[in-house]
Parts: structure tokens; sequence; C-alpha cells
């Protein structure tokens, strides 16, 4: 579903937060999701991302804004000037914006969506059982705090 740009900004059900810079909602307590969180800390040297766990209030009101299960968590948000970008769109787009050697990553676009978020989807559905799940939300190493919402 297509919304409109900055949609969440007039829903009263997600809280205000600095949407300045590209803001990407993982799953918290998935071992895959925070290790790809740990990438982008270690990567994305620029701090041209915030990160955010899906489990806060306002990763739940941005996944229910989006019509996406706040119980589920089967996809990354990219929330980026104003859209969303989920699945390997999001995944894709986060490479991009992490620059070089990452943004070749991109390159994948060609292969079409329909290909693409199949796999996303499997491995998305199958990511606690094949890399495992923490009672603990991730949290943010130490001298990163800023770099969270």
């Amino acid at each position: 579903m297509e919304r409109a740009l900055y949609s969440y900004r007039d829903d009263v059900g997600v809280p205000k937060f600095a949407d300045d810079k590209p803001v990407i909602v993982f799953d918290g307590h998935c071992v895959l999701c925070s290790r790809w969180a740990r990438f982008v800390l270690k990567h994305d040297t620029d701090k041209r991302f915030r990160l955010l766990a899906a489990h806060s209030e306002l990763g739940e009101a941005l996944y229910d804004h989006y019509g996406l299960k706040a119980d589920d968590y089967e996809t990354n948000l990219l929330v980026h000037n104003g859209r969303v970008r989920i699945k390997s769109d999001g995944t894709l787009a986060m490479f991009g914006i992490l620059g070089v050697p990452w943004s070749a990553m991109q390159m994948l676009r060609i292969i079409p969506r329909f290909i693409r978020d199949p796999i996303y989807n499997l491995i998305a559905r199958n990511r606690l059982k094949w890399f495992g799940q923490s009672d603990i939300c991730f949290l943010p190493p130490p001298g990163s705090e800023d770099r969270f919402l």
C-alpha cells in the first residue's frame, strides 16, 4: 500500500520522532536482525542511520501504521524521506545508503521483486529457527546510544 509522504506524522498513533535521517526498524530479539543492526553500526561510519527496536512503542506504531503485524516483525522497515521500504527493497536501499562498497549490493535490483521477496520471506519466516532468538532485546553498544531512537 502506497501512502503519502510523511503520512505517519498525521497518525495520532505514531509518536513523534526524529526522521531527518533514515530509520531502520528491526526485531531486537532476532539474532539475525540484531547482527544486521551491529553491521550497520560498524559500517555506517558517517552515522547516516538511526536504529529502532521494533518492540518499542514507536516501532510497533510504525508497523501498525503501515498495516504490518506488530507481533511478527517478518520484515525490517526503512523509513527514509517520509516513505517506508520493506523486504528486499528496504534491505537493498539500506545497502545503498551505506555507500561504497556496500552500495554494490543494489545490483541485485536487476532480480525482479517477485523473485527477491519470496527469498526474503523464506529467510524472515525461519530466521528465529535458523539463527536464534534472544530473551533480551538488542541494546545499543556503549558509545552508540545516540544512534538509536
